[in-house]
């Protein structure tokens, strides 16, 4: 078993105005132009926000991202600022040291309000619109098709954002068109389309099928399209590792699905408060977590003994 650094339920920066704590991520304001992006690692289920943090999970998901965004580059700009130094911001050094490998100083983007989700696989609560209606937001599929089946090619289901506690909600296309217009809605589709392949391609090279994965995009001063939030994360995309996937049955996962499917298994009505996670369950999707960036990366996450 490594050894994990204290885990960071939440964070509390003197020097900086809390502008939104989410699920997982506090969001700082820097200055007009930038913002501190804080991934704690809170981990929600069912869109509630469970009282146990995940060590390391928060640093997880930041060098994914960044690991990921170094990658597309020249598929699509994104929302990191190139200095990346917090002695000037945060000067507290004890709380500057929370923030380490978990923090990204970002510009400040007009956020699109659309997630763009690629599926590549049919799961979730795309497979229950399938069995319901033979598509999947508007995309009419082949028929019988499993449970976890790989799609004859990936598509394009984009969902409005919802708040924290309410559920994001499929949309059609025509629906992305009416909320930023045809012109930008097709090029969010068609950028969106661009890095799942790339990321698919990628991963599955490193035992790691990417199932399904959503994007944020955000526009800069010009019009500009940006990638922005978390990018192919296991938090924002579901990874399974190649070697034991099989069609029929829901993978095994290096994500929060493991807490979920534990959930499960309990008598509790899906809302707040969440039940506490016993520690062989936390050690074991934090493993998960780490195995994750392992795998993507060739190399274990920093710090980690």
């Amino acid at each position: 078993m490594t050894h994990s650094a204290p885990a960071v339920f939440e964070t509390q920066i003197d020097d900086l105005e809390l502008i939104h704590r989410g699920k997982v991520r506090d969001l700082y304001r820097i200055d007009d132009e930038r913002m501190l992006i804080v991934t704690t690692d809170r981990v929600s289920a069912f869109d509630v926000i469970l009282p146990t943090p995940i060590p390391d999970k928060g640093r997880v998901l930041t060098e994914i991202s960044r690991f990921w965004f170094e990658k597309s580059r020249d598929l699509v700009p994104n929302h990191l600022c190139e200095n990346q130094d917090l002695s000037s911001i945060v000067t507290d050094a004890g709380q500057r040291a929370q923030l380490e490998g978990r923090s990204v100083i970002v510009r400040n983007l007009k956020a699109l309000p659309i997630e763009a989700v690629v599926r590549g696989y049919l799961i979730g609560s795309g497979y229950k619109d399938y069995q319901a209606s033979g598509a999947v937001c508007g995309i009419t599929l082949p028929a019988g098709l499993q449970l976890a089946d790989q799609l004859p090619e990936a598509i394009y289901t984009p969902a409005t954002k919802a708040d924290v506690g309410d559920h994001d909600e499929n949309i059609d296309f025509a629906e992305t068109e009416q909320l930023v217009g045809p012109e930008m809605a097709a090029q969010v589709r068609d950028t969106a389309m661009r890095l799942y392949r790339m990321a698919a391609d990628y991963a599955a090279e490193r035992g790691i099928i990417i199932a399904d994965t959503k994007f944020e995009f955000g526009l800069d001063e010009n019009g500009t399209l940006h990638l922005i939030d978390e990018a192919l994360t296991p938090d924002s995309s579901r990874f399974w590792p190649a070697d034991e996937y099989r069609p029929g049955i829901s993978p095994p996962s290096f994500d929060k699905q493991f807490i979920r499917d534990w959930l499960e298994t309990l008598d509790w009505d899906k809302t707040a408060p969440g039940p506490a996670i016993p520690d062989e369950i936390v050690a074991q999707t934090r493993e998960r977590y780490l195995t994750a960036y392992r795998r993507l990366t060739g190399e274990d996450l920093p710090g980690i003994a």
